[in-house]
C-alpha cells in the first residue's frame, strides 16, 4: 500500500515533504527534482525490499522513454543529497543485477524533544516534602545580592575579554586564509551544471556530466579539484561565485548548463577566475544527444583538456582578459 504523497516523511535522519520536493536536516533544505523525488518516495514505500530498475522506472518516468541510466544518474544524485556512501551505504544500497533497496528506518514525521515522540514533557521541580522553609534575614540578602553582582560583573569582563581576543585571532586568521595567495594556484571547483531544458527533464544528464568532469580533472597532475560532494553542496543555492571559492579554497571557477532541443544537446561552460570574477575561458559544444553516458565521458575529456590549458597558460592572475 503506498503513503499518501502529501505525508511528511522521516527518512533516516532526513525530514522528506513530497508536497514541496523538500528534503531538509539539521537547518539544511534542499529542493528534490520531481522525478529523483518520485524514486525516493518508491524506495521508501519498499523499505527494506529490492526495488528492480524496471519498477523505478515506471514509477519515476511514468509515460516517458528512458534508459536504466536514468535510473542510475538519479540514485547517484540522491545518494550525493543525503550524504551516503555507495561503498558503505546507510540509506540506498546497490543490490547487483536486481535493483536499489532502502535501508534507512522510514516512517512518518513527528517533532521530538529530548528523544520523546510527540508534545513536550515538562518537568517541574518542587520541594522535598516536609522540608524546612528556609528564611534569609535582610542583612544577609543584601549581602548575597551584593557578591552576586560582584561576581556577575566580573563573569561580564572576562567574557568581553575574551570574546575581544577570539574575534582578533578568528579575523586574523580567516583574512590569512582567505588570501589568495594563500591558495594553490592550479585549483578549480565544478559547480552543479544547470539544466536548462524545458521542465528540467534532463537534470541528471546535468549533474553527471558535472561528477564526469570532477573525475576527469582530478586524475590531472597538480590540479587540485573539491570532491563532488563538496561542490553538489551549493547546488541551486544563490550565493556569490567569490564566496564559494573561498569556501572550498580555490582560485578558479568552473560552471555552465546544458539544453537539449530535439535530437541534440548544447552544453556551455565557462571558467572564473574568482577573486575578480574575470571569465577567463568559455566554450559551447553541440553534440547528438544518444548516448548520455559516452557524450559525458566525450564532452568531460574534451573540457578537461581546455581547462588544464587555460590554468597552466594564464600569465598572470591579477590582469583581465584580452
Amino acid at each position: 500500500m503506498e503513503r499518501p504523497t502529501n505525508t511528511i516523511l522521516r527518512i533516516g535522519d532526513w525530514r522528506v515533504d513530497p508536497s514541496s520536493g523538500e528534503l531538509s536536516r539539521s537547518g539544511e533544505t534542499t529542493r528534490l527534482e520531481a522525478r529523483t523525488m518520485r524514486l525516493l518516495l518508491c524506495l521508501a514505500e519498499r523499505s527494506g525490499e529490492v526495488v528492480s530498475i524496471e519498477e523505478l522506472l515506471d514509477k519515476a518516468w511514468s509515460g516517458v522513454t528512458v534508459s536504466s541510466d536514468s535510473v542510475y544518474q538519479a540514485v547517484a544524485s540522491l545518494r550525493r543529497l543525503l550524504g551516503d556512501d555507495p561503498k558503505q551505504p546507510t540509506y540506498i544500497a546497490t543490490v547487483p543485477r536486481l535493483g536499489y533497496r532502502m535501508l534507512a528506518t522510514v516512517g512518518p514525521w513527528t517533532d521530538s524533544i529530548d528523544g520523546q515522540t510527540g508534545s513536550a514533557t515538562t518537568v517541574t521541580m518542587s520541594e522535598p516534602a516536609g522540608s524546612a522553609s528556609i528564611v534569609h534575614k535582610p542583612s544577609d540578602s543584601r549581602g548575597r545580592s551584593s557578591l552576586i553582582w560582584t561576581i556577575g560583573g566580573t563573569l561580564g569582563v572576562t567574557l568581553i575579554l575574551a570574546f575581544l581576543l577570539y574575534r582578533g585571532i578568528s579575523l586574523k586568521n580567516h583574512s590569512a586564509q582567505g588570501s589568495p595567495a594563500a591558495l594553490p594556484q592550479k585549483s578549480i571547483a565544478v559547480l552543479p551544471f544547470l539544466d536548462l531544458t524545458a521542465d528540467m527533464k534532463e537534470e541528471e544528464f546535468a549533474d553527471g556530466l558535472t561528477e564526469e568532469i570532477i573525475d576527469k580533472l582530478s586524475k590531472v597532475p597538480g590540479i587540485r579539484v573539491p570532491a563532488s560532494t563538496a561542490s553538489f553542496y551549493f547546488k541551486n543555492k544563490k550565493i556569490p561565485v567569490a564566496e564559494i571559492a573561498r569556501t572550498l579554497g580555490v582560485v578558479y571557477v568552473l560552471d555552465g548548463s546544458t539544453r537539449q532541443s530535439s535530437n541534440s544537446v548544447r552544453i556551455a561552460a565557462r571558467l572564473v577566475r574568482a577573486e575578480n570574477g574575470y571569465v577567463i575561458w568559455s566554450e559551447t559544444y553541440d553534440r547528438p544527444f544518444v548516448d548520455r553516458v559516452a557524450l559525458q565521458d566525450e564532452i568531460a575529456g574534451e573540457l578537461t583538456k581546455a581547462l588544464r590549458a587555460s590554468i597552466e597558460g594564464t600569465p598572470n592572475a591579477d590582469q583581465p582578459p584580452r
